[in-house]
């Protein structure tokens, strides 16, 4: 697939990154030299310097002959401007990054396909709604919805006290008379080797374990992980970003407490006016006094969204140590995921990952509806449509030879979540959540293609 990218910052260049690993045939334009020469060097991919609104560029480019285009600028007015251009010189699908939430939010309305561009994405908005869905199921570290949270992917590291540890995934299965979630993917603790669960795969203390769970299934899981369920709703926010400002508008609509702590004196107040629900005060987060002050033991969870990722993990160390129960991280350095859980911090996001996941479906075959990957583990979760054509369609699973280092994690069927075993039968309409390691994505696809 021939994808442009436009835009050599820190989306574009993850972007590029992740997708050269696919044996795409990538060019990246930015008119940023510095940037080029380090994706150039670094990267098996074309660059060329220039204005991604420029049609001499996108022409040199081959924008004709290009199958996506993604336009992930600093600049919303650019990214718009060249997706519009890159459609009317063939791109067959564009996709804009912006900042300005209000589009996604009317883009029906709006009618920007008409205009030539397919999809709009928001870094700031996702990792906004990433946060809020954390919060709401309190005790996981990382959690996806499909459908509107028709099935649901649920992560947690497995204590001692879980009373599935030691036993069988089959004989965990069994402790319930109807199933509402199946495991499908384990990280041994203390290795970064990814394993797909079979009924025979035995849970062990210390493991990380990735659930596709339905309606009921998130509290199972927090019975049998030996977890206590304890509300959220005292949140402070660190940062008065985008995303802190985002996250507070979402968190106060969801009915939450929220106090926002941003120590530039102009910003806080704008955020004041702004943002009615919420407790905005001025001042440096950094600082134990004032946190103390605002009284960050009687918080349920502490959030930190600044522009530098070591204030963020560094305060949330502070806040884990004054006995919040729950604390998030942005970063920007990926390495850092690989701490996430000896240093303390319950869950780290990253606006490249969650950018990255949501365009990295249009790269996959078949019908992919939608698609993440797994936080520091080897997989990838993808949802796929299934179509009367397919491969797979009206064969049980257990007769279908899927590959073993794939699972079926649950199905949608007019509107309901299930959870399937081998004896269920997929047919055409299904919608079909598969996880998968990445050496088996071309076997997959080829069942739903």
């Amino acid at each position: 697939m021939k994808i442009i990218i436009a835009g050599a910052g820190e989306v574009g260049f993850h972007l590029a990154k992740l997708l050269s690993y696919e044996s795409q045939e990538i060019t990246l334009i930015d008119n940023k030299k510095d940037s080029l020469s380090y994706a150039g060097e670094n990267l098996d991919i074309k660059t060329i310097k220039g204005d991604a609104t420029s049609i001499a560029t996108l022409k040199d480019g081959r924008i004709e002959n290009s199958e996506l285009f993604i336009a992930v600028t600093s600049s919303e007015t650019t990214n718009i401007t060249a997706c519009v251009l890159a459609k009317q010189l063939g791109a067959k699908r564009t996709i804009a990054r912006i900042s300005n939430t209000e589009f996604i939010d009317n883009k029906d309305e709006l009618g920007f396909s008409k205009f030539g561009i397919d999809e709009l994405i928001s870094p700031e908005s996702l990792a906004a709604s990433e946060i809020e869905l954390l919060l709401n199921q309190y005790g996981f570290n990382d959690t996806y919805e499909f459908e509107d949270g028709k099935l649901t992917m649920l992560g947690l590291r497995l204590s001692r006290t879980a009373t599935f540890v030691g036993k069988t995934v089959k004989e965990a299965a069994e402790l319930y008379s109807e199933l509402h979630f199946i495991p499908i993917a384990i990280q041994r603790y203390g290795t970064q080797y990814t394993i797909i669960p079979r009924g025979d795969t035995i849970f062990k203390e210390g493991d990380k374990v990735v659930f596709i769970t339905s309606k009921g299934g998130d509290e199972e899981l927090f019975e049998l992980s030996g977890k206590v369920k304890l509300g959220i709703k005292d949140v402070m926010i660190l940062g008065g970003s985008k995303i802190g400002y985002k996250t507070a508008q979402d968190l106060c609509k969801s009915k939450f407490n929220v106090k926002l702590v941003e120590n530039r004196k102009g910003v806080a107040e704008d955020l004041a006016d702004e943002l009615p629900n919420a407790l905005v005060i001025c001042g440096d987060g950094r600082n134990v006094d004032i946190l103390e002050e605002e009284n960050i033991s009687q918080m349920d969870a502490f959030i930190s969204v600044t522009g530098n990722s070591e204030t963020n993990i560094m305060s949330c160390l502070l806040a884990k140590s004054k006995g919040v129960k729950k604390t998030i991280a942005l970063v920007e350095n990926m390495d850092y995921y690989q701490l996430s859980q000896s240093i303390g911090i319950d869950t780290l996001i990253n606006k490249k990952l969650l950018a990255a996941n949501t365009i990295f479906r249009y790269i996959r075959k078949g019908e992919v509806v939608a698609m993440t990957k797994l936080t520091n583990m080897n997989a990838e979760l993808l949802e796929f449509e299934v179509k009367p054509n397919s491969k797979i369609t009206n064969k049980k699973i257990k007769d279908a030879d899927f590959p073993r280092s794939a699972i079926f994690g649950g199905v949608i069927r007019n509107g309901e979540g299930l959870i399937p075993l081998g004896s269920f039968v997929i047919e055409a309409g299904d919608r079909v959540v598969v996880c998968c390691l990445p050496r088996s994505i071309a076997e997959v696809e080829k069942f739903f293609a």
